[in-house]
């Protein structure tokens, strides 16, 4: 009887991992497309959002919680998936990118929640503002500089992972190289380059799935 419930736990893993991934890619794309259309990109822009987009950014700060916590599922099931073949070296680099880039997200959406609840109800102030425009730079300064950088070396460890243990084709791994050197060095100079990290978490749930689809055939 404990055979087959070990057995039947086994079968789930890469299922939830799948779900997993695929859950924090959407959500985190539709969080960032949110911010994006309501937040002008400049960091020294006045705040005239804060009286137009206060809502819709509110939206996007609800939904990255929820993004957060399938990314920490995610890392867990995959970690799981690996088993026994995980490289503690690799293993180390893969987890700890992973957690910084969960810690700076939700410090992200922190400074941009206190933002709009300092400076909502008062829309003529943030103009003048130190505290703002020093707030608003510290939320694009952690999203374009630090976020998204370890973001990339989370794919290059997810990557190197994947081709020593052989849990996603050589291909995906070598394909998360050239995204992650993208990241890594295009990231200020490409608009929309945060989409890239969440469009790879959704190509490997999506092997991973397919995979286990055919193992369970």
């Amino acid at each position: 009887m404990r055979e087959e419930t070990l057995t039947q736990a086994a079968l789930r893993t890469p299922k939830a991992a799948a779900a997993a991934g695929t859950i924090f890619s959407l959500l985190l794309m539709a969080a960032f497309w949110l911010f994006r259309i309501s937040v002008p990109p400049d960091p020294l822009e006045p705040g005239a959002w804060l009286s137009t987009s206060a809502n819709t950014v509110a939206l996007a700060l609800n939904i990255v919680p929820f993004a957060g916590i399938s990314f920490l599922w995610f890392i867990g099931v995959l970690r799981d998936r690996l088993g026994r073949h995980e490289d503690r070296f690799f293993a180390t680099v893969f987890l700890g990118s992973g957690l910084l880039f969960l810690a700076m997200l939700f410090i992200f959406a922190a400074v941009v929640g206190a933002i709009i609840l300092a400076f909502a109800g008062r829309p003529e102030e943030p103009i003048a503002s130190a505290t703002f425009h020093f707030s608003r730079a510290v939320a694009y300064v952690i999203v374009n500089v630090y976020m998204i950088k370890i973001a990339g070396v989370f794919i290059i460890s997810t990557s190197t992972v994947a081709i020593y243990t052989g849990f996603a084709p050589r291909w995906i791994a070598f394909l998360g190289y050239g995204l992650a050197l993208i990241i890594l060095l295009g990231s200020y100079y490409i608009d929309w380059s945060f989409v890239i990290f969440p469009l790879w978490v959704l190509l490997i749930s999506t092997y991973i799935l397919i995979d286990d689809i055919r193992s369970a055939r």
